[in-house]
């Protein structure tokens, strides 16, 4: 806000972005789910969107919108809990459920079978996320991959390039996975990439 401030910012080197609403439009979407065993694509989506309509994360809006246009009843979740740049469990009807990330299903005990990895690996270099679904007390599998994308603001390829022309090192920095911000990376041709970083 000071003139002082606004001289420093010639010495500036290095410019670091959040991906998700900076580089991105922040409005994901669900373009994929991908169900493994029982339960069809409904089912799954009701019960993923009612437990991240508490959640915060803008990747839960996005199921929870695809839900909505579905026209989906969600049924009630209790003892809903959110595990910071993991995921979130609840219980519905009796069962417990989880949604969230690679790491939260392993620590969950959730197994991810080698062709759902292939899967999320596609996903992945489409530059999706992919979300994971998995009940607590089923045989263990994962119950599903639900991706989800979000699209590159048209103004962003504009400014990366401008601010490498003034020999600003652009770095890109957000909570998904490597394999989705490499994807995006690519796209824009930024510089570098920290990935899979939690919010602290």
């Amino acid at each position: 806000k000071s003139g002082e401030a606004l001289q420093e910012a010639r010495n500036v080197d290095t410019v670091v972005m959040d991906k998700t609403g900076t580089i991105t439009e922040g409005k994901p979407r669900v373009t994929d789910i991908i169900v493994n065993g029982e339960g069809g694509t409904e089912e799954i989506l009701t019960l993923a969107a009612a437990l991240e309509k508490p959640s915060e994360h803008p990747l839960a809006d996005a199921i929870v919108s695809a839900a909505e246009e579905r026209g989906l009843r969600l049924p009630e979740v209790t003892g809903f809990q959110a595990v910071f740049g993991k995921g979130i469990e609840g219980t519905i009807d009796g069962a417990v459920y989880y949604v969230g990330n690679r790491k939260f299903m392993e620590e969950k005990g959730i197994r991810i079978a080698k062709e759902q990895e292939q899967e999320m690996e596609n996903l992945a270099e489409e530059g999706k996320t992919p979300l994971l679904f998995g009940k607590a007390d089923g045989d263990g599998s994962l119950g599903a991959v639900i991706a989800v994308a979000d699209t590159v603001k048209g103004s962003s390829l504009a400014a990366i390039r401008n601010l490498e022309k003034m020999h600003v090192h652009v770095i890109m920095l957000t909570g998904d996975n490597r394999k989705t911000a490499e994807a995006v990376r690519r796209k824009l041709g930024i510089a570098e990439v920290i990935a899979e970083v939690l919010p602290d």
